[in-house]
């Protein structure tokens, strides 16, 4: 389905939250959406591998890593998700491998690019409400992404959204 996130914005206006210009694409799709599934790490990457392992039924994985200087999502991540069914990965920290993770099927976006990775093994919080980029966002929401931006729309609004514009 092709959509752009400058006309929903127009169409949903004041119900649409619009992150800051921050985030640069990595994966191999010009466009994704999915509803929200949310994950907090500190650094390492363990629970982001867990949740990339079951199915991801076309939602887009939300990871908060408070910007930290070092990549979580690489070539073998996004692979996975690939394999999984995960529409796309935002994450609020960087990524590396994008020589290969431009060629994977699956969005991504993230702050940036990091060649090293953590290797402490640290706890992480999946399923709670996150804010950072200038959103606030939970799951049940939607997120949608393409090469103007990042957005994150309600529930209801995404099915109206889908009647007229899908």
């Amino acid at each position: 389905m092709k959509f752009y996130t400058a006309d929903i914005c127009d169409e949903l206006q004041d119900e649409v939250q619009v992150f800051e210009p921050v985030f640069k694409p990595y994966g191999g799709v010009e466009a994704a959406f999915g509803p929200i599934r949310t994950l907090r790490l500190e650094r390492n990457n363990t629970e982001l591998i867990a949740m990339l392992k079951e199915p991801g039924n076309d939602a887009f994985l939300v990871v908060d890593v408070a910007a930290e200087y070092w990549a979580v999502v690489g070539e073998n991540l996004m692979k996975l998700a690939h394999h999984n069914g995960w529409a796309g990965i935002l994450v609020n920290g960087y990524v590396r491998d994008i020589h290969v993770t431009q060629t994977v099927p699956v969005g991504l976006w993230a702050l940036g690019t990091c060649p090293r990775k953590s290797f402490e093994h640290n706890p992480a919080e999946r399923g709670v409400p996150l804010s950072f980029g200038g959103v606030e966002l939970k799951e049940g929401e939607w997120l949608l992404a393409d090469r103007d931006g990042v957005i994150v729309v309600t529930d209801e609004a995404m099915e109206r959204l889908q009647e007229k514009l899908f």
